[in-house]
């Protein structure tokens, strides 16, 4: 049976990541350091699988090398990150670590690997936020970089590490930027599940500013289903972009969850928008342009926004015993707020 690393699985986009590639019938073995924004909930419904393993392990350690020896993977997903950018703003240092000495440490590793075991392939998952502002159009996959956050800096520089490590030692490797994720299994510091969690508990509605910047939304279940196809049919060396082309304002995500859940619950008093402080630096508008996965890949998104937003409200919902297993201070408290 084909063996494939993903690191970060327990977090949102890896342990769906996982549930999907278990479906196609890999042996999965997830590597993850189980940070705060790691759950094991999201992995209890295969964690029992014979196909499905866990290693706790930092992508910066020594110890990854042993690990990709020991199994010999045709295919490692790095998706292990510091990704959210309040966080990044307080805390920079993190994500130098994680988003830049950790891919370091995997391209080092994976560069001696690769040599003995040439059908294995680096899969490097990064986000739309590299490009910055995207006032007017699409950012295609030749677009300059522009991170405005810690965050997008890092993530940026990961990008360029890897792509340096394919032009000067040949390395199979791929890069994917991918546009704002939403659906079942996310942290509640992202919108999405922060307005839902909000909700829920009868809680204000926080939005950033006017609620008037823009971002580009895909379910995680389609990004999934991509980043295999990336990683079956991709050209090594490459650049894709993931998304729906389907941009909304945070005004109108909010309005649009509230719609949803006057249809399942009765909502509490409190649950109003409230417009809060803007984050430093926030960027106005990201939105990809991912034509060429679509042309060379034959990949679309099959997920309708509403339909993917409703799901995820339900999945949240019924699973109440998510939120309990979460620090209650990483969901309520506001960060992102120094100069």
């Amino acid at each position: 049976m084909k063996k494939i690393i993903v690191t970060g699985g327990l977090g949102f986009i890896g342990s769906n990541l996982i549930e999907l590639l278990l479906k196609k019938k890999y042996k999965v073995i997830n590597v993850d350091k189980a940070t705060y924004s790691s759950n094991f909930y999201n992995v209890r419904e295969f964690q029992k699988n014979r196909n499905y393993s866990f290693i706790r392990c930092d992508i910066s350690s020594k110890r990854l090398s042993k690990i990709f020896n020991r199994y010999k993977p045709i295919g490692i997903f790095n998706i292990a990150a510091e990704t959210h950018v309040d966080r990044s703003i307080d805390s920079p240092e993190n994500f130098i670590k994680s988003n830049i000495v950790g891919v370091f440490n995997i391209l080092e590793i994976f560069r001696k690997f690769s040599k003995n075991n040439k059908k294995s392939k680096l899969i490097h998952i990064s986000t739309d936020e590299v490009y910055g502002d995207i006032l007017n159009g699409r950012s295609k996959e030749n677009y300059p970089y522009n991170p405005s956050s810690p965050y997008a800096a890092s993530k940026a520089s990961s990008d360029h590490l890897v792509s340096s490590y394919v032009r000067t030692y040949n390395i199979p490797a791929i890069i994917t930027n991918c546009s704002n994720n939403y659906g079942p299994k996310q942290h509640p510091e992202k919108l999405i599940p922060k307005l839902i969690y909000n909700i829920i508990t009868n809680k204000k509605l926080p939005i950033y500013g006017k609620g008037l910047n823009s971002r580009e939304w895909i379910y995680v279940k389609d990004h999934c289903e991509a980043l295999i196809k990336v990683f079956e049919k991709g050209k090594i060396g490459n650049f894709y972009n993931i998304g729906s082309n389907k941009n909304l304002i945070n005004l109108e995500i909010c309005k649009k969850l509230i719609k949803i859940a006057k249809s399942k619950i009765k909502l509490g008093k409190n649950v109003k928008i409230e417009y809060v402080k803007d984050r430093p630096g926030h960027d106005f508008r990201y939105a990809l342009d991912s034509s060429k996965i679509k042309r060379e890949l034959k990949w679309r998104t099959r997920t309708n926004f509403e339909n993917g937003l409703k799901q995820t409200f339900e999945w949240y919902l019924t699973n109440l015993k998510y939120y309990k297993s979460l620090n209650r201070k990483d969901i309520i408290k506001r960060i992102g707020l120094k100069n």
